[in-house]
């Protein structure tokens, strides 16, 4: 994987989580928050609860990546099939972009509310009233799957690596880039509640998500090329 790309799914996990997961998982954690730890607990214990509930989530999020991968090496992941991944993930990209901005409705309508599904709220009932730590892990990895605009994006980006630890490398990369924001929650959502503040951070992230499927549709050319190139010709024509 170049740094170029790590950089990509790192800054594009960031800064997603600043401008959607905020407002789509905020409540969740306020939630879980109020009702599984105790204010008065000291604050080593309630952050080590937070991470015990965000490495949940990023296991998830892993685990999927590794699925995706394998999916995709399923798939002989050619540079004809790359192209067509990376097209799509970056077109998922630029429509988000264009919804974090607000010129088109488009998030809400790919986000299938999970909440509805019994399973979902016998599994939700269950862990939110535990007080255990492994009920913090395994909240977070229920909200791992938890349906999402940008985990559909990294997704398709796990697959396009064609590898199970590719996929896996990828999705880990994501998770751990949402890190510092869902963590860090708590401590300045006063200042995430300021309108203002908020969005001209949405707004920024917007614009860079936006280059950032500009870009990833370079990749998805890059490797049109090399489908189209004399040499893949030649080579496909000899495994015929």
């Amino acid at each position: 994987m170049y740094t170029i790309e790590v950089l990509t799914i790192i800054s594009f996990g960031f800064l997603g989580s600043l401008g959607h997961c905020i407002g789509m998982c905020g409540g969740f954690i306020v939630t879980y928050s109020t009702a599984k730890i105790d204010p008065s607990a000291s604050k080593i214990k309630q952050s080590t609860l937070h991470l015990l509930y965000n490495s949940g989530r990023i296991s998830s999020y892993t685990l999927l990546g590794a699925l995706f991968g394998f999916f995709g090496s399923l798939w002989d992941a050619t540079p004809l099939l790359k192209a067509i991944m990376y097209g799509f993930s970056a077109l998922l990209m630029i429509l988000m972009g264009l919804s974090l901005s607000g010129r088109i409705r488009f998030l809400n309508s790919i986000e299938y509310n999970l909440t509805q599904k019994k399973w979902y709220k016998k599994l939700f009932s269950k862990f939110m009233g535990g007080k255990n730590y492994r009920s913090f892990f395994f909240l977070g990895m229920l909200n791992g799957i938890f349906p999402c605009g940008l985990v559909y994006a990294a997704l398709v980006w796990a697959m396009a690596t064609g590898s199970f630890l590719g996929g896996a490398m990828v999705m880990l990369l994501f998770g751990l880039s949402t890190l510092p924001v869902l963590f860090s929650f708590g401590f300045f959502v006063g200042l995430l509640k300021q309108i203002t503040f908020r969005n001209v951070m949405i707004q920024i992230a917007s614009v860079i998500i936006f280059v950032f499927g500009i870009w990833t549709f370079y990749k998805s050319y890059i490797q049109l090329e090399i489908h189209l190139s004399p040499e893949n010709k030649a080579l496909n024509r000899s495994c015929d």
